[in-house]
């Protein structure tokens, strides 16, 4: 069952997204975003925005999200493993900075 999560910028909430942890990876144990009992996502609203979705296991905390830049979406992403995500048409921008990275190691190798 997916729930809603309030999207923050700032102190503002500016609007609600559905929870999901496509940040995650298996780290052998369990499916988190590297600290146990903890889990990220990522999506992106109509106006174009990012959204880190910050997801947790324990009692007495809430999931909320936060607006994030392009490149820290992209980051995200990369610290994640979850390179995947990049051919998801809603993350073209980010396929194109990450490409755009890429060729910058490329160039840099002469």
């Amino acid at each position: 069952m997916t729930h809603k999560v309030n999207v923050y910028d700032d102190d503002r909430i500016v609007a609600v997204v559905n929870y999901n942890k496509n940040l995650d990876f298996w780290d052998g144990r369990n499916w988190s975003c590297g600290t146990v009992g903890y889990h990220k996502g990522l999506t992106k609203l109509r106006n174009g925005k990012y959204v880190l979705i910050h997801g947790t296991d324990w009692q007495g905390q809430k999931d909320y999200a936060e607006i994030i830049s392009a490149d820290q979406a992209l980051q995200e992403i990369l610290k994640s493993g979850n390179i995947e995500l990049l051919n998801s048409k809603k993350y073209d921008e980010l396929k194109i900075l990450y490409e755009n990275l890429m060729q910058e190691e490329v160039d840099g190798e002469n």
